[in-house]
């Protein structure tokens, strides 16, 4: 039964993901500008870290990539968000590995215990709550398709989140009870499309209403949109990619500057 559902579950992400996303292979050593430990220190862990031009205290946005691993799509895209006064930390949820190809995508995503993924997110967390640039209590967290779900497990576990913002996460969770603390210290928005081949649009919409029985966030879903729509190289012309990008954006704005 676990193999059929994995199986599953590795199709779904076949079918699901855009291959427009897919990272030129640039090693993770070069796209990573800071490390710092993991929770039991045994082991270094690095990110990409963007930040404000100009010298001052500022709110943060842990940021979690695709299923390829940390790729410039990311780093692009942080230093994009901390344009607009964020502190931004792009974190490498794979220990230096990523893929440049949907079979190393699966095998990576299949391969990494999920324990450890969501250990190395939280002790990212703790190093960007730690910056003396980041104003700790006015922290989000953001995440892409892989990225997505974990920046939803992070918050499930995790009450101090400020604000978070779901991109298209499989998975979603669509029973109230089981939220954790997701929600429980800032709003949460979720974006998906309604013609994910991943993400049924039912299940993003039970999402959405689990959320608003506990008043703690909401989902909006994209016309016409699959899975993995909001790509960088997009960000400057009008449609749904810059769309959801501005809403994170607002969001943030919102809730973690306001």
């Amino acid at each position: 039964m676990l193999r059929l559902t994995l199986s599953a579950f590795l199709l779904s992400l076949l079918l699901g993901c855009s291959t427009t996303g897919m990272p030129s292979g640039t090693a993770v050593k070069d796209l990573i500008n800071v490390t710092y430990p993991s929770l039991d220190g045994k082991v270094t862990l690095g990110g990409y870290l963007a930040k404000p031009s100009a010298p001052g205290k500022y709110p943060a946005v842990l940021m979690v990539h695709e299923w390829w691993g940390l790729t410039e799509e990311m780093d692009r895209k942080a230093d994009r968000l901390a344009e607009d006064g964020f502190v931004v930390l792009a974190v490498d949820a794979m220990r230096g590995k990523n893929a440049n190809s949907i079979p190393g995508a699966i095998i990576l995503v299949s391969s990494t215990p999920v324990a450890q993924i969501d250990t190395d997110v939280d002790a990212a967390m703790v190093y960007l709550k730690s910056l003396p640039e980041v104003d700790s209590s006015r922290v989000g967290a953001t995440g892409f398709c892989f990225g997505g779900t974990t920046t939803m497990r992070l918050g499930a576990r995790d009450g101090s989140l400020k604000a978070a913002v779901i991109f298209y996460g499989s998975g979603p969770i669509t029973d109230a009870s089981k939220l954790g603390h997701l929600g429980e210290s800032g709003p949460v928005l979720g974006i998906f499309g309604t013609v994910d081949s991943q993400i049924p649009t039912a299940q993003a919409e039970a999402f959405g209403e689990a959320l608003k029985s506990k008043g703690v966030g909401e989902v909006h879903l994209y016309e016409g949109q699959g899975h993995a729509f909001v790509k960088f190289d997009t960000l400057d012309i009008p449609g749904a990619s810059q769309d959801g990008w501005n809403e994170m954006k607002a969001f943030f704005e919102k809730n973690l500057k306001g």
